[in-house]
């Protein structure tokens, strides 16, 4: 079921390394997301895949994980993401980015789903520099880095709490370094009831 999808596409920070991503499985995941809705139907985006040592070793030190987890730099050597799909903007296409951060946004999470479908999981980085990753890749000058998908067979384990109205949203790791991910109560978030 579609919404089992969505529950199980979690932000995994943690990954077996190991488990490769053919680029056929990663072709695949972009072949699903470019059906998506593009507002005026313009479809400024273009895709940059890695999925083998040399090309993931180039981004990895490009992104920064987990801001609420303090002395929390990464996944470790080992357990970081077998492969990456980044979200660029053609510049020549659509200069102004932010007009389609939304569709960004749509393409992503279509991405997402596409890879919880497939059996791994990942996480959504937005916390980099565009201009320092597309120089490491040798990037077009009308090809920006918009948002990095990061992907793996994920290796640790995350629980949804639900909370009442008032209670902190704040992710947090318990003693045995399980990731809890509070959510909004349905009653909560309805505004007419």
């Amino acid at each position: 079921m579609f919404k089992d999808l969505v529950i199980r596409n979690r932000s995994y920070r943690a990954f077996h390394e190991v488990c490769a991503i053919e680029k056929h499985e990663l072709l695949d995941m972009i072949d699903t997301a470019r059906y998506t809705p593009s507002s005026v139907n313009i479809q400024p985006f273009k895709y940059y895949l890695s999925h083998d040592k040399e090309g993931n070793a180039k981004i990895f030190p490009h992104t920064k994980w987990a801001r609420l987890l303090k002395d929390y730099d990464g996944p470790a050597d080992g357990e970081r993401p077998s492969a990456y799909i980044i979200v660029c903007n053609d510049l020549k296409i659509a200069p102004n980015i932010d007009r389609f951060a939304v569709d960004a946004g749509i393409i992503s999470q279509t991405i997402m789903i596409a890879a919880v479908e497939k059996g791994y999981g990942g996480c959504m980085i937005k916390n980099f520099v565009p201009e320092d990753l597309a120089a490491d890749l040798q990037l077009p000058e009308h090809i920006r880095p918009f948002i990095i998908l990061a992907l793996g067979k994920p290796a640790e384990q995350i629980i949804l709490d639900e909370i009442a109205d008032g209670e902190k949203t704040s992710y947090y790791r318990d003693e045995n370094n399980v990731h809890h991910v509070p959510k909004r109560r349905l009653a909560d978030i309805i505004i007419n009831k």
